[in-house]
Parts: structure tokens; C-alpha cells; sequence
């Protein structure tokens, strides 16, 4: 089905507008509110897409001639999805024409709005690509393509969090990103949030992980503002362990790495000079560690509190013969 008409109230203002009716015996209070406001907001814009194209005139481009948008949507593609959309085109053709516009910079090339996976399958199937040409701003580019993404719905939390970060950086106001992701303004701050807490480059590390939802995103964004974890991160994310597994194993497995206290490896802290002694018979034992700048000495065993009792009691006598004993040895 043609994605039709989200320009539609971005070009032009609508001159009508249906009342909102409440409905009976609903309480619209809290949550709820917040939940059924989501949903009207997603089935708008997803009217809007609906809409775009309808009586636009649909023209076949060579795909060679087509750039993709200046901002992205996507973090990464789904390889299976993608086949599943080349096998449905090979066998029907394109069902829903791309939106591309006139390259702002290079003439007699396009730039695509929305529509970049059918765009790539047609390149690969060798077949010229239907599109609808339009004028766009840059404003209206990337207002068109965001909300035709909220419509199709399968962009995950965190991509949708670095589109609306790549747009700021790109110098669009809160109002714009706000209308191309179809969110209010407490959820820009907190997509944006995540964006700035957590370094782009682990962002990227993780990837999509279309199954981690804003909440999880938000916890990881504690446990990395603490430098060490930071450190911790950064590490982690170029092991093989991270590396080898899949989006959404990638985010838990960084995520569990630094919410557990990492346990010291057994003897490790443990002094070089560390050294034991025991008594035949295991009457007493003892574990000194030299640091260079202390010295400790721990006594265990059957008999480990009389004898502690007993060095405590001829401390200052040990010591003497200590000193005496250095002094024959420097001849003092």
C-alpha cells in the first residue's frame, strides 16, 4: 500500500480538524493518559503516511542516480528482512513508491527522503526504482522521514534516540525533531539523554538492539556515568565475547559486566613477599606480607592467641635484639 501525505501539515496547515470525543466509563487519568496519547499520536502519523503520495506522480529513477539522506534512521540493516523484501519485489514488483528530492548540491542527482531499502533492493535487482519527486527544505526532508518512520514502527528506541541527536547536531530545533519523531518534549530529553551520557562509539558497538526498550537504556546511562564503569565499557566492548554475539546480547552482556562487581581473581592483591610459616603439628601458623611500606603478620591455629599474646608481651625485647643484631652487621 502507498505511504501517502505526511508532507501533509508540514507544507500546509489543515483546515479542519474532527473533534476529539472521549470515551464513556474511560478514565483517562495518569498512565492511562499517557498510553492512549502515545497511541493517537502513532495512528496520526501513521494517517499521514498513508497519505503521502496520493495523487503525486510516480516516476521510475535509476537507482545509480540516487544518494541517500543526509541524516541517517538506521543503526544497522536486518539481513533477514531485507531478503524478505527482495524476494517479495523480485515476485511483485515495488508495491509503495521511495520519496526522493532534487540533490540540494549535485545536479541531475536525487536524494532520497524515505524509502532507502527499496532503493537498495532495486539497485541489486537491477531495476529502476518508482519514486515520487518532490521540493523539500531540509526541515520538511527530514520531518517527512521521520514520521514516515514512526508509521512503519520497527525503528528501535535507541536508533530513533541517535536520529534525534544526529538532527540536533545537524542544528534543527527541539520543535522539529519533536514533530519528525512524533514525541513530546520529555521524551526528546530523555532519547537526547541517553545520546550524550553514553559515547557514540559504544552506542554503535551495541547497535540496534531492537529489544531494549527506554528504561534499560536509561539504567545503562547510571551505570556508565561512573568513571571506573566508563573504563569498564570500553574495555568490554572490544572483547571477542561482545563482539561475537547479537545486538540485544550485546547491550545485556555490557549492562550485566558492569552492574556485577567484578570479583578479584584468587590471589590477586596477595603480596610477592608474602610468606608462611607453620609449626609441626599445626599448632600455630603464621602469614606475614611485606608491602615495602607495612608489614602485617597474622596468626592462626590452636595455639595462634596465646603465642599473638605472648609477641605482644616481648615486643619491645624483640625489637632490642633486632637492633642489636643490625648493629653487629654494620659494625656499628
Amino acid at each position: 500500500m502507498a505511504r501517502r501525505d505526511v508532507l501533509l501539515g508540514i507544507t500546509q496547515a489543515e483546515t479542519t480538524k474532527p473533534d476529539r470525543q472521549a470515551t464513556a466509563g474511560y478514565a483517562t487519568r495518569g498512565a492511562s493518559r499517557s498510553m492512549l496519547s502515545s497511541i493517537g499520536e502513532l495512528a496520526a502519523q501513521a494517517a499521514k503516511a498513508e497519505r503521502l503520495l496520493e495523487g503525486e506522480t510516480v516516476v521510475d529513477l535509476d537507482p545509480s542516480l540516487i544518494d541517500g539522506s543526509f541524516v541517517s534512521d538506521r543503526m544497522e540493516d536486518d539481513d533477514e528482512a531485507f531478503a524478505e523484501l527482495v524476494a517479495a519485489i523480485r515476485e511483485r514488483g515495488q508495491d509503495s513508491p521511495i520519496l526522493v528530492r532534487p540533490h540540494p548540491a549535485k545536479n541531475g542527482r536525487y536524494q532520497i527522503v524515505f524509502g532507502h531499502r527499496r532503493a537498495r533492493v532495486a539497485k541489486e535487482l537491477g531495476k529502476p526504482v518508482r519514486a515520487v519527486v518532490k521540493e523539500l527544505r531540509d526541515k520538511d526532508h527530514v520531518v517527512a522521514q521521520g514520521q514516515e518512520n514512526s508509521a512503519r514502527a520497527n525503528l528501535s528506541f535507541i536508533e530513533r534516540a541517535v536520529f534525534a541527536h544526529n538532527l540536533a547536531d545537524l542544528g534543527h530545533d527541539r520543535e522539529t525533531i519533536q514533530s519528525a519523531l512524533a514525541i513530546d518534549a520529555p521524551m526528546l530529553t530523555r532519547m537526547l539523554s541517553v545520546t550524550k551520557r553514553i559515547p557514540t562509539a559504544i552506542i554503535h558497538a551495541i547497535g540496534a538492539a531492537k529489544g531494549i526498550g527506554r528504561d534499560r537504556w536509561l539504567d545503562l546511562t547510571l551505570l556508565i556515568e561512573k568513571p571506573s564503569n566508563l573504563v569498564k565499557a570500553q574495555e568490554f566492548v572490544e572483547t571477542e565475547e561482545f563482539k561475537s554475539a547479537a545486538t540485544d546480547d550485546r547491550f545485556n552482556l555490557l549492562f550485566n559486566s558492569l552492574k556485577t562487581p567484578r570479583k578479584p581473581k584468587k590471589g590477586a592483591g596477595a603480596s610477592p613477599n608474602a610468606k608462611s610459616w607453620a609449626m609441626a603439628g599445626k599448632l600455630v601458623s603464621v602469614t606475614t606480607k611485606d608491602t615495602g611500606k607495612a608489614f602485617t603478620l597474622a596468626v592462626k591455629a590452636k595455639d595462634a592467641s596465646r603465642f599473638g599474646a605472648y609477641l605482644s608481651e616481648n615486643l619491645e625485647q624483640l625489637y632490642r635484639a633486632f637492633r642489636d643484631l643490625e648493629a653487629k652487621q654494620t659494625g656499628d
